[in-house]
């Protein structure tokens, strides 16, 4: 099948895997006008189609600062426990109607204790709405598995508070650890002391990296804090010249240490100029392990099925090419390795075999 081939429909069936994805970034337009409605926060907007299109237009500023600044709306209403499950639940069964069977949902829940609810709260409250969401999804015959990396925010001081809820929580959903925030500045080197605590206690952590700054924040990430997976590391290319990989691109691709890429959060923070230049599709080709994100699907308005039609359209991708960051989403997926190998026996290879 040729890339010219796959539309949007067969793309939308397919199945698909998605490592970073923030729950605060990804709420229902619909939702968040109602729950803001509740809580008394004044939006840009109270119509839904509308405040979508804000959402877009300012994330696409080309500063991640500015970007990160939306996020203040969906945080409003994410500091009660009744909020925080009916996101979690919807977050669920629209991954569920996008094709995703294996997600991993990410968010700070230091940044959701605004309205009095502890740590402990939080966390407790995102897991009953992602059971319920799941269990949902599953009877409508479209099972989806979603496990949460917790962050802790790099310019503030908890964050190894919200490594051992990491640790804490760790048999009830949590699967890994992030740190998420501005890097300029804000190296994640700083937090040695949470990652050398979550090695000891056996749980795995991704950093975000290589977005707005350079080579330097993804050694730090690999070498000085022993990350699994790198959250963008868009900037990785600095590092290779004609083809040739330099020793912390060799480092990172012979490892197989994981790039989560999100190509359309990346247009719209400057790290990228088109989809069609994206670094994603070289990486591929070099042997990196790629894998293909949303980020955020609110503020940058869209989806897997979107992410994988516009690589299909842009940058020349057919189904075998969506099949591998697929099955590399789900090698790198911080569940047990038999958990990771019955989803892409049992589910992902089958699926893309239907349509190849």
């Amino acid at each position: 099948m040729t890339a010219t081939r796959v539309d949007a429909d067969v793309i939308r069936r397919l199945p698909k895997a998605v490592l970073h994805d923030h729950l605060d970034g990804g709420l229902r337009p619909a939702t968040l006008v109602e729950l803001a409605a509740e809580v008394g926060h004044t939006l840009p907007t109270t119509d839904p189609d509308e405040l979508a299109a804000w959402y877009f237009e300012a994330a696409n500023s080309g500063d991640l600062v500015r970007y990160i600044a939306t996020f203040e709306h969906t945080l409003a209403v994410m500091q009660s426990k009744e909020g925080l499950r009916r996101v979690a639940e919807e977050y669920v069964l629209d991954l569920a109607a996008d094709g995703v069977v294996y997600g991993e949902v990410r968010y700070a829940p230091e940044l959701n204790v605004k309205g009095g609810l502890m740590l402990n709260e939080v966390v407790e409250s995102v897991q009953e709405g992602l059971a319920a969401g799941m269990a949902k999804a599953a009877a409508a015959g479209t099972p989806v598995r979603v496990g949460t990396l917790l962050c802790g925010m790099r310019m503030f001081d908890r964050v190894r508070e919200a490594a051992e809820a990491a640790v804490a929580y760790r048999d009830a959903g949590v699967v890994g650890f992030d740190i998420a925030g501005a890097e300029a500045g804000f190296p994640a080197a700083d937090h040695l002391d949470a990652f050398r605590y979550l090695r000891d206690e056996s749980v795995p952590f991704t950093i975000h990296a290589g977005e707005a700054f350079g080579l330097p924040s993804i050694h730090q990430a690999v070498q000085a804090c022993g990350a699994q997976r790198i959250g963008h590391g868009v900037r990785i290319t600095e590092d290779i010249v004609d083809g040739k990989l330099g020793r912390l691109a060799g480092w990172v691709r012979d490892r197989r240490i994981a790039l989560e890429m999100c190509p359309t959060s990346n247009l719209q923070t400057g790290c990228a100029d088109s989809i069609a230049e994206h670094p994603i599709t070289a990486l591929k080709e070099l042997g990196f392990r790629v894998t293909l994100n949303t980020d955020n699907r609110l503020v940058s308005g869209t989806t897997m099925t979107r992410e994988m039609s516009l690589l299909v359209e842009e940058a020349g991708w057919n189904v075998e090419d969506l099949r591998t960051v697929t099955v590399n989403a789900l090698k790198s997926a911080f569940i047990p390795f038999d958990e990771r190998r019955a989803l892409i026996e049992d589910v992902v290879l089958p699926g893309y075999a239907s349509v190849l």
